[in-house]
């Protein structure tokens, strides 16, 4: 498995989960949209911490710029 997420792309993942937590933890989303953004932010930081995200590979998509 090839890291193809560059430090860029993780740092935007990263606020986008803190931006999907915090509407959630302020009551701004409910319901079955806040669960399933929470899953997405979720997914976000799991791909960010192991930097590989399967949808890159099939669109051919690598940010990563180490090789």
């Amino acid at each position: 498995m090839k890291k193809n997420i560059g430090i860029t792309d993780k740092w935007i993942r990263i606020l986008i989960a803190l931006v999907i937590l915090i509407l959630y933890a302020f009551s701004i989303i409910t319901g079955t949209l806040a669960m399933v953004l929470l899953i997405i932010g979720i997914i976000l930081l799991f791909t960010t911490l192991i930097g590989f995200c399967p949808l890159y590979t099939l669109f051919g998509i690598n940010t990563n710029k180490k090789k």
